[in-house]
């Protein structure tokens, strides 16, 4: 099963986000940044952050009039964050496409994240609730310092676990976690609720990224729509890299792949698989999962929280 067939009940929700998406990028359509912009949107994505804004709204008042603006604030900060990240990590393919970095240069990328971004918050404007604003800001400051931190731990092979965990929360689980919270919020959902949501989405979202940093070693080019052992080519340490650095001799073969010898990747991605690192790894993600599910259980029944059980078991385990 694809996963819009779980959530195809909001579907006309969902086109509308994207054509108002595209419509925010190109407000300014004789610059060059919003060519740069409107390239990353139309690259796909699975669209999980303005989903899960849109289900969190469905525990209380739904609007979409209203709703929207939320959904398509938290894809467009996601959206920035990619595109600073794409520059940090010096990648020239997303999604199966040039990154914007590698269409343009450096510059245009850092001024068209920045571009996303303010639009992001131009669209939050329009909510009247001043604890969405602070959950929406400490949210953005998070992610800053999770990339801050990425690029301090690059290639530090002595680093510790907590730095990954501690990363990944700030880099992907909290955007996850606020787009269940704040779709709540907007709605005028009962604080209980939105709380909920909120460590609902955090335990998904860092099961997700271990899941995404899983398939880094286990899918293909094709399916990735990057080359495999990107993460560890650009000098990112992983759970499963960090579980397979327990064997003495990969941390020499992983020394001599960050000195420059790159056709090393090859041998390493298959050691990992070999080395039991990938299950070590999946378990964590199923512990999160599992978190997910049992916070889940603590909200009343609804159609909502069904999908959000269905979406998230299968983000939780999918191949791609």
């Amino acid at each position: 099963m694809k996963l819009q067939m779980i959530y195809a009940f909001l579907h006309g929700d969902i086109s509308r986000i994207e054509k108002e998406l595209e419509e925010a990028i190109e407000k300014e359509n004789t610059s060059i940044i919003s060519e740069a912009s409107l390239q990353l949107l139309q690259a796909g994505g699975k669209r999980i952050r303005p989903v899960f804004v849109l289900l969190g709204a469905k525990f209380g008042d739904y609007d979409i009039e209203n709703i929207k603006n939320v959904a398509m604030a938290l894809e467009l900060i996601h959206m920035a964050s990619l595109v600073h990240d794409d520059v940090v990590d010096d990648s020239d393919v997303r999604r199966g496409q040039p990154t914007i970095k590698a269409k343009w240069d450096n510059r245009i990328a850092m001024y068209t994240g920045d571009y996303i971004l303010g639009r992001s918050l131009e669209l939050m404007t329009k909510i009247p609730n001043v604890e969405a604003h602070k959950v929406l800001s400490h949210a953005i400051v998070e992610v800053c310092l999770g990339e801050i931190e990425q690029i301090k731990d690059k290639y530090d092979l002595e680093q510790n676990v907590r730095t990954y965990f501690r990363r990944i929360k700030r880099k992907t689980a909290l955007l996850i976690a606020v787009s269940c919270q704040l779709g709540a919020i907007a709605a005028g959902a009962d604080k209980s609720i939105h709380e909920r949501l909120y460590w609902f989405g955090y335990y998904v979202g860092m099961s997700f990224q271990i899941t995404d940093d899983i398939l880094d070693f286990t899918s293909s080019e094709k399916q990735l729509g990057k080359p495999a052992g990107s993460d560890l080519l650009q000098g990112n340490i992983t759970l499963p890299m960090f579980y397979a650095l327990e064997m003495p001799e990969m941390k020499e073969q992983v020394e001599k792949l960050f000195a420059g010898e790159h056709d090393r990747i090859t041998a390493i991605i298959e050691d990992v698989k070999r080395s039991g690192s990938i299950e070590k790894a999946t378990k964590v993600s199923d512990l999160y999962l599992d978190k997910a599910l049992s916070v889940l259980d603590e909200l009343p029944p609804s159609k909502a929280k069904n999908t959000y059980n269905r979406i998230a078991k299968f983000i939780g385990k999918r191949k791609f």
